[in-house]
């Protein structure tokens, strides 16, 4: 990590083993309201040795190659609406892969031009094609930010995508430093202070959240920042006090 400030998690685009059948991408890059924001998929082989694609990374075809000596691509998930930059890539190269999208993805794929293939809605339940292997909830309550959150039964792994971000501050610039200190989204880890403040029913999304804690992941994985690893339960409800209140923060 010495000497870099780029946010960027080395080496990239390349399958690591994360746990029993799950991997990590870690991706080049992608510009966010002008910031660079490091990228992030993980990869699921489920029983049926299929792949599960969750917020595919920007493709190449070194990566293909790397992701299909791990088995087909069977499902391309974008699990909110800010994450699909890359799925119609990933669709069009594998277009016997099923799609499934949050709500809101296709709709500002629309609006910014890029062509979105059909897709099967996320709901607040796993479909048939992984229910036994990965839970899936639909965190509601905020206008457009209704992301998908999944846990990997056999890692214990939690799969968020933008409710935690963890950019950690000695692999940042100092513009990047200071827009994630203002932001609240440095290690260890919190929900982006814009999301918090836009949350119009955070009663809505309390349940599901404590539902997640419930699930006593051993690791949680996000697509931005460190994954968290230690001390797992006492830093989700720190991240999430501003939902499940100060009394989940007090039992951390």
């Amino acid at each position: 990590m010495a000497g870099r400030a780029d946010g960027l998690y080395p080496p990239l685009s390349v399958p690591k083993p994360l746990g029993q059948e799950i991997w990590v991408v870690d991706g080049p890059a992608i510009r966010f309201y002008g910031m660079p924001f490091p990228t992030r998929m993980c990869v699921v082989r489920l029983p049926s040795g299929g792949l599960w694609l969750h917020s595919p990374v920007r493709p190449d075809e070194d990566l293909i190659a790397r992701i299909e000596t791990l088995g087909p691509v069977a499902h391309l998930v974008a699990p909110n609406a800010l994450h699909y930059a890359f799925l119609p890539a990933w669709a069009a190269r594998f277009p016997e892969a099923a799609v499934h999208a949050a709500p809101g993805a296709a709709e500002r794929a629309a609006r910014h031009g890029v062509g979105f293939p059909d897709h099967a809605p996320l709901g607040p339940r796993a479909p048939e094609a992984w229910r036994g292997t990965i839970r899936q909830r639909l965190v509601p309550g905020h206008p457009f930010l209704k992301e998908a959150i999944f846990f990997h039964r056999p890692s214990r792994t939690l799969i968020l995508t933008d409710l935690i971000e963890a950019f950690e501050p000695a692999r940042l610039g100092p513009v990047m430093k200071l827009a994630t200190w203002i932001g609240g989204i440095r290690s260890p880890g919190g929900t982006p202070r814009d999301a918090r403040l836009t949350w119009t029913d955070t009663a809505a999304a309390a349940p599901v959240l404590r539902e997640a804690l419930s699930w006593a992941p051993d690791r949680v994985i996000m697509a931005h920042g460190a994954p968290i690893e230690t001390d797992v339960a006492a830093r989700l409800r720190q991240a999430f006090v501003w939902a499940l209140g100060p009394e989940a923060d007090a039992r951390a």
